[in-house]
């Protein structure tokens, strides 16, 4: 694989991490604005496939995109946690 492709492959699983944990984030901020058990799990789900998503662009990605998807994921597993604690509908 050449360098312009592999830059283009890193682009693009980038591109497919952030959008993994774009969707964590809009499942998380659906649950918090009308907590429902079917709107947790429908975060949870989204949140393991997000942590997938991560594990598998670890090996691709530099070190400060992993580091801002993973300061973006703790975030929003603390606000999943807060819809957690504060009881559901």
């Amino acid at each position: 694989m050449s360098q312009y492709d592999s830059n283009l492959q890193n682009q693009s699983t980038a591109a497919q991490t952030q959008n993994s944990v774009d969707r964590f984030h809009n499942a998380v901020s659906q649950a918090m604005s009308h907590p429902s058990e079917q709107l947790v799990e429908q975060a949870e789900h989204s949140r393991v496939h997000a942590r997938h998503a991560l594990e598998q662009a670890k090996e691709s990605l530099g070190d400060d995109v992993m580091e801002a998807a993973e300061d973006m994921m703790a975030t929003e597993e603390r606000r999943l946690d807060s819809v957690k604690k504060t009881g559901l509908k």
